[in-house]
């Protein structure tokens, strides 16, 4: 039988022929494919190509183009919906997983936007932002059960701290890059996450692709990760960044490996991870040497040997026992515990595991920050949480459950032109973001880059020393698990007993 599908075109492309110039420069930006030019010059688009990536929207110098969602009508079913019909047919024709990028875009409760922010008035006034200092500064890392504080020899000279601290983390503001391996994304996006990095007071992570030659002078803000697959982990690797970053699980897809098909493996991936050029790059889903917290243990302090002792995180995704395994984690010496929640994104995972598999970080966030204060180890590492990080509302929210700082990733890319067209995984992005070739990559000016995610975290900061004013604290570490600050509205008794959450309307 003749090859056939009864897939459609998801989206359908418009060119308004009056106004079309004829420029053919919709042809080029595509990175997909999508647009050939006629015998007459005229742009013809290949509907079933189109991401809607909007490269072409963007850069059509005469406004013609408009990318629309194809109007095909299915008839209605609550149990079997157009998109599951789509995915049935996909499978039929080809016997395959079928894969997506970025986070889930099923219409799961989002906690966050059932979150409300309690505000001072009169009794407890608000703090002036604008005219009094907010200190959005925080340190990761192990902290002391105890200090001792000296006072000089009786001059009425400054306090000192005389306790040794554990190496910490200085964040100008409580913001971390996600990890964001070398491959997955290009590394014009790693350059520019590195400088925005350094300009903001922060870190980025490496994810699990090692470390480019080029990001050596930006170290002192990098955090390098020891992943499964153990790409690009040598002595020198571990020692370049400001810490280690061990990756357990990710948020996107909890309990199994990666993959990095073999087409983004060129020669600068390739010697960057110390694989062959051309072949997937394949990740096992355990570590296999971790099999138990002893075995993470073990990990833990010989990255400490092997670094000078610099600050050890501990990356896990949000599963339903996610409390137990934090304490774990920090028990076997970790100083960061890095949360990512079932909605982070990723280059590439299988769609069921993405949507399917996981809990939300703002239900781990609580579970855990409890769980180690009820076990008097709070104070023993901080919690970073990620997956599902949209703003600095999330943040400020993410921080009063009980998180010390949050990781950031798919906004960052945002802020650099991604437009979530979820075709990570192709290598065919034409905004140069996740893709290796280079007539797409170049499109990515690092410094541009930069400066729009640094003017991303400037405004974020901006809006969370707004939000400490208003709930009359002027540090953010004086928000961290400050629930009482919360109250839900929409949600379920449940739910808000687990997150330790009053409903809207409640007082003290």
């Amino acid at each position: 039988m003749a090859e056939m599908t009864f897939v459609r075109p998801e989206f359908r492309v418009r060119i308004d022929r009056e106004a079309c110039i004829k420029c053919g420069r919709c042809v080029h930006q595509c990175g997909w494919g999508v647009y050939h030019l006629d015998a007459d010059d005229r742009p013809m688009p290949d509907h079933s190509k189109c991401a809607a990536c909007h490269r072409c929207v963007t850069f059509c110098p005469a406004d013609a183009i408009t990318i629309e969602k194809n109007p095909l009508a299915y008839k209605e079913s609550d149990s079997m919906s157009s998109a599951l019909r789509k995915a049935v047919w996909r499978q039929a024709e080809t016997g395959g997983v079928l894969l997506t990028g970025m986070g889930t875009d099923k219409p799961y409760l989002r906690i966050f936007d059932h979150l409300l922010l309690d505000a001072c008035q009169v009794t407890n006034p608000s703090i002036d932002p604008l005219r009094e200092p907010m200190e959005l500064r925080t340190f990761l890392g192990r902290k002391p059960d105890s200090i001792v504080v000296g006072y000089g020899n009786g001059d009425g000279g400054p306090p000192k701290l005389l306790t040794e601290l554990d190496p910490q983390l200085m964040l100008e503001t409580p913001i971390v890059f996600g990890g964001m391996s070398f491959g997955s994304v290009s590394l014009n996006v790693h350059r520019a996450l590195a400088m925005a990095a350094k300009a903001s007071g922060t870190f980025m992570n490496t994810g699990e692709g090692g470390l480019h030659a080029d990001l050596e002078p930006y170290q002192d803000n990098i955090i390098v990760q020891c992943a499964s697959g153990r790409f690009g982990v040598h002595a020198d690797y571990l020692q370049a960044g400001a810490a280690v970053e061990i990756k357990i699980g990710q948020g996107a897809k909890p309990g199994i490996g990666g993959h990095l098909p073999g087409e983004k493996i060129d020669e600068q991936v390739s010697t960057t991870r110390m694989i062959p050029q051309g072949t997937d790059a394949l990740s096992p889903a355990p570590h296999h040497d971790i099999y138990s917290i002893e075995d993470l243990r073990q990990l833990i302090y010989a990255i400490k040997e092997a670094t000078g002792y610099k600050p050890v995180s501990v990356k896990i995704a949000c599963v339903h026992n996610v409390a137990a395994i934090a304490s774990g984690v920090v028990r076997a010496g970790a100083d960061i515990v890095y949360l990512d929640g079932f909605k982070g994104g990723t280059g590439a995972a299988p769609t069921i595991i993405r949507d399917h598999v996981g809990i939300p970080i703002e239900i781990a966030i609580a579970v855990v920050d409890q769980r180690l204060r009820d076990e008097g180890i709070r104070n023993r590492a901080s919690i970073v949480a990620a997956g599902g990080i949209r703003s600095s509302a999330d943040i400020v929210k993410a921080i009063a459950l009980g998180a010390d700082a949050c990781g950031v990733g798919t906004a960052l890319l945002v802020a650099m032109g991604c437009h979530v067209c979820q075709k990570c995984h192709t290598g065919c992005c034409s905004w140069g973001i996740t893709t290796q070739r280079p007539e797409l990559t170049r499109r990515l000016d690092p410094e541009w880059g930069a400066e729009r995610v640094s003017n991303l975290i400037r405004a974020w900061s901006h809006e969370i020393a707004e939000v400490l004013g208003a709930v009359g604290v002027n540090a953010i570490e004086s928000l961290r698990g400050s629930r009482e600050r919360l109250r839900a509205l929409g949600l379920d008794q449940t739910t808000m007993d687990i997150i330790g959450v009053k409903p809207a309307g409640v007082g003290h």
